[in-house]
C-alpha cells in the first residue's frame, strides 16, 4: 500500500462513517425484531398451523436455539472470510428463512426456518462489534460501536409492538414478509455504504481456548451471565409483575418506556465510553440493584414502578455496548470469537432468566424477582469490581 493509501484509509476512519453504522446498527434490528416477533403473535401463529399457543411459542425457543449453538462455531469458521461476505451471508439468512417462515404451513419447517434464523443471527452477532470497531481509528471505536448497537433498542422498544399491530392488522405471515422485504433494503444498503474489509490471516488467528482463557474475558462473560439472567428474570415476566400494582394494562406502555430510556442510555454510553468505562459499567450496575432493591420494598406502588422501569431502562441501554467494548479490549485480535462468546453467554442468559423466573413465577409469585435480580445484579457487580487489573480497569481506555 502506498503512503497516498494508507493517509487516504487513516483520514476516513479518523471520522465517524455514520451510514455504514447504521447499516450495522439495522443488521441487529432485524435480529432482535426476528427473534421477538412471534411472541407477540402467538394466538395467530398457533391458530394458523393449527398448534397450542404453548407450541407456536417455541418458535422463539428454537430461534435462540440456534444462535446459542452457532455464534462460536460459525465465527470461528469464517475468520478468514472478507467481511462483507460474512454479513451478507447472515442478512440473506434472514431473508430466506423469514420468508419460509412466512409461507410455511407446517409446524415442524417453521421450527427448523427459525432455527435457522437463529443461526444467521449467531453469525451476525459474532462479527457485528469487531466490523464496527475496525471501520475506525482507536479513539472512536467506543462510539462507533454504540451507534453499531442502537438497534437492539429500538427493535426492544418500537419494533416489536409495531410487528404485533401489523400482524394484527395484516396477518402474522405478512409480518414476515414485510421483514424479508426490508432485508432486500438492508442487502442494498450493506452491498451500498459498508466498507469492506479482508479476513483475518492464518498466523493471526487465535483459537478458541486462547481467547477464553485471556486474562479480563471470563470476568466479563460471567458478568455478562448475571446482569443478563437478571435482566430477562423481570423483562421476560414483566406483565406478572407489573399486574401487582394494578399496571397489567399498561405493559405496551411500560415497555415503551423502558426501551426510550434505553435510548437515552445508549447515547450517554456512546459519549462516555471511551474516557469511563470502568465506572459506566459500575454505576450501570448499581443502580440496576438500587431499582430492584425499590421494586422489590414497593411492588404495589405504580408511581414506584413506572419510575423503576424507566431506570432500568436508563441502566440497561449502554449494557450491550460497554461489555462488547470490554471484551474487544481484553481479547484484541481475538475480538471476533470474543464476541461469539458474549453473545452465547448472552442467549444462555436469555434462557436462564426464562427458566429461572417461570419457577419462581409458580413457586413464589411474581413479588419475588426483584429480589432475584438484586441478588444476582449485586453478585455482577461484585465480580466486575474485582476485575479491576483486566476486564473493567479504570481511567480512560488504552487507546493504540
Amino acid at each position: 500500500m502506498s503512503h497516498e493509501q494508507a493517509d487516504a484509509e487513516t483520514g476516513e476512519r479518523d471520522r465517524l462513517p455514520k451510514a455504514a453504522l447504521l447499516a450495522l446498527a439495522m443488521t441487529g434490528f432485524t435480529a432482535i425484531l426476528t427473534e421477538t416477533m412471534p411472541a407477540g403473535l402467538l394466538p395467530q401463529i398457533a391458530e394458523g398451523l393449527g398448534v397450542t399457543e404453548s407450541l407456536a411459542g417455541q418458535t422463539v425457543t428454537a430461534y435462540a436455539a440456534g444462535s446459542l449453538v452457532a455464534a462460536i462455531p460459525l465465527t470461528a469458521a469464517t475468520q478468514g472470510w472478507r467481511r462483507r461476505n460474512v454479513l451478507l451471508t447472515a442478512i440473506v439468512g434472514f431473508l430466506i428463512f423469514n420468508t419460509v417462515t412466512a409461507l410455511s404451513g407446517s409446524l415442524w419447517l417453521t421450527l427448523c426456518a427459525r432455527f435457522l434464523a437463529g443461526v444467521a443471527a449467531g453469525l451476525a452477532w459474532g462479527i457485528l462489534a469487531g466490523y464496527a470497531r475496525r471501520m475506525v481509528v482507536d479513539r472512536l471505536k467506543g462510539r462507533a460501536l454504540a451507534i453499531a448497537m442502537i438497534g437492539t433498542p429500538i427493535a426492544l422498544s418500537l419494533g416489536v409492538p409495531a410487528g404485533t399491530l401489523l400482524g394484527g392488522a395484516m396477518g402474522w405471515r405478512s409480518a414476515f414478509l414485510v421483514m424479508s422485504a426490508t432485508t432486500i433494503v438492508l442487502i442494498g444498503l450493506v452491498v451500498r455504504v459498508v466498507p469492506d474489509f479482508a479476513g483475518q490471516p492464518a498466523h493471526r488467528r487465535r483459537s478458541l481456548g486462547s481467547v477464553a482463557t485471556t486474562p479480563g474475558i471470563p470476568a466479563i462473560l460471567a458478568t455478562i451471565f448475571a446482569w443478563m439472567t437478571a435482566h430477562n428474570i423481570l423483562y421476560t415476566y414483566i406483565a406478572p409483575f407489573a399486574a401487582l400494582s394494578g399496571l397489567q394494562g399498561r405493559v405496551g406502555l411500560l415497555l415503551l418506556g423502558f426501551g426510550i430510556a434505553a435510548l437515552v442510555g445508549i447515547g450517554v454510553t456512546g459519549v462516555l465510553v471511551d474516557r469511563m468505562l470502568r465506572r459506566l459499567v459500575l454505576t450501570c450496575l448499581t443502580a440496576f440493584a438500587t431499582v430492584a432493591l425499590a421494586l422489590g420494598l414497593m411492588a404495589a406502588a405504580p408511581a414506584v414502578v413506572v419510575v423503576g422501569i424507566v431506570a432500568w431502562g436508563l441502566s440497561f441501554g449502554g449494557a450491550a455496548t460497554q461489555l462488547q467494548t470490554a471484551s474487544a479490549d481484553a481479547a484484541g485480535d481475538g475480538v471476533d470469537l470474543a464476541n461469539a462468546m458474549v453473545t452465547t453467554v448472552w442467549n444462555a442468559a436469555i434462557a436462564a432468566g426464562g427458566i429461572v423466573g417461570g419457577l419462581l413465577l409458580d413457586r413464589y409469585g411474581a413479588g419475588v424477582f426483584p429480589y432475584a435480580v438484586l441478588a444476582l445484579s449485586l453478585l455482577a457487580l461484585a465480580v466486575a469490581t474485582m476485575a479491576r487489573r483486566h476486564g473493567f480497569t479504570p481511567g480512560r481506555r488504552a487507546l493504540g
